[in-house]
């Protein structure tokens, strides 16, 4: 059953309304852990502040996902808005990543595929390949996207390359430490964000591995339902739970390959 056929199976198109409460929890899910992430760091908790620094990095990154695929709730402003804030925050060009996402929804695992390179990899080779993962996504952003990419991809490196520095002249060390915990993050995103969902699923690059148990995806705020994220791109994270059900009851016999 090819990927045209598994849609027509699953009803799917009312997911993609959310309700107010739902667009607030999307638009603002990873603002507790950056702020409790900030305030541990500024009374130098350092260690204390790396999980809910790792956690406003993966809440972010869930963030700014939906903001790829118009899944916010919020209109092109707003939207634009999420990602740049993030941007300076995160230590990417999201609209960088953007370009490369989109593509990669589109060419997934094939040559033309650059966000989807370490899929191929051993688990260690994209952990290895992670700071070389960042590089090219702005490259081929630099080299292929349109010039409204270009522009807000500049945009977003300048800011983050003048916080950074106003961060670094003035000492500002709690910041100093986002910094360098978000860069971390950044050069770990060709391991968990590619490699993890998507490593020995080439056969059939749309049915990407997805993840079953509640805890799991608790603890993963629903990030791990990248099969069904990838066979129905426009449906918000806060409904996969909702669309796994539904995929799980219309196709109980599709091979489901677990992220972890």
């Amino acid at each position: 059953m090819n990927h045209f056929e598994l849609i027509k199976k699953v009803e799917w198109k009312d997911l993609r309304t959310l309700s107010v409460k739902e667009m607030l929890i999307e638009n603002n899910i990873s603002l507790p852990w950056f702020f409790i992430s900030i305030l541990l760091a500024y009374h130098e908790y350092y260690w204390l502040a790396l999980p809910f620094s790792g956690f406003y990095f993966l809440t972010a990154l869930r963030q700014v996902h939906n903001g790829f695929h118009n899944s916010l709730g919020t209109g092109k402003v707003l939207t634009w808005l999420s990602m740049y804030l993030n941007s300076i925050l995160m230590m990417a060009s999201i609209h960088a990543v953007k370009f490369n996402h989109i593509r990669h929804h589109k060419f997934c695992l094939s040559e033309e595929d650059y966000e989807g390179k370490s899929a191929s990899m051993k688990w260690y080779e994209a952990i290895l390949y992670g700071p070389k993962h960042m590089f090219l996504i702005h490259w081929i952003t630099f080299k292929k996207a349109n010039k409204n990419y270009q522009r807000n991809m500049m945009i977003e490196l300048v800011s983050i390359a003048v916080f950074t520095f106003l961060i670094f002249f003035f000492q500002i060390h709690f910041l100093m430490y986002h910094v360098l915990v978000m860069i971390f993050g950044e050069f770990l995103m060709a391991f968990f964000a590619v490699w993890s969902v998507h490593h020995d699923t080439h056969e059939d690059p749309n049915i990407a591995r997805t993840q079953r148990g509640s805890w799991k995806n608790k603890l993963t705020f629903s990030m791990f339902y990248h099969m069904e994220h990838h066979l129905f791109p426009a449906v918000p994270t806060i409904k996969l739970p909702e669309l796994a059900e539904r995929i799980d009851k219309a196709l109980p016999d599709l091979n489901k390959k677990q992220t972890f």
